[in-house]
């Protein structure tokens, strides 16, 4: 009896203890604030596909001011240059829900979006709130390339 209370024992360890596998390292993410996502971001996949040859989107984020410049061929034919504001909140349910607010009375944002693996290396995910097969991957960069800004605001007359 008390070779078989032994060996229970001993297989209940063995289950814990092949139980805890970490082969996954965790990597760590950033808080989403307006402080981690200041700067210039560069749209790299729409919905797990990079985007087409010719389309482009920036965005710079302004931490300080809450403001947004975007720099975008994506779904027109002609560069825009858009600006506006962004607020992010915390639900508790689905993180870190950035949204926004486009200047010169145009409106909101389409969507509001769930920001989720903003990672120091450089890039982050938004999901859309209300569409979670709409998926954009963000990768930092160091600024908005010059004939991207030219070509953009060609039409504000800057």
């Amino acid at each position: 009896m008390k070779n078989i209370f032994k060996l229970t024992a001993l297989a209940v360890f063995l289950c814990c203890l092949v139980s805890c596998d970490d082969d996954e390292p965790i990597i760590p993410t950033l808080e989403v604030t307006p402080a981690n996502l200041n700067g210039t971001w560069e749209l790299s996949e729409w919905n797990g596909t990079p985007l087409a040859e010719g389309t482009y989107c920036y965005v710079v984020f302004n931490r300080k001011e809450q403001t947004f410049e975007m720099y975008q061929k994506f779904d027109s034919m002609y560069a825009r240059y858009i600006t506006g504001s962004f607020s992010i909140k915390n639900d508790p349910y689905l993180g870190a829900v950035i949204s926004g607010e486009y200047d010169f009375g145009n409106g909101e944002w389409n969507n509001k979006y769930i920001v989720t693996d903003l990672l120091e290396s450089g890039s982050m995910i938004w999901t859309a709130k209300d569409n979670e097969n709409d998926v954009n991957k963000y990768i930092r960069c160091e600024k908005v390339p010059e004939n991207i800004i030219a070509e953009a605001k060609v039409d504000k007359g800057e």
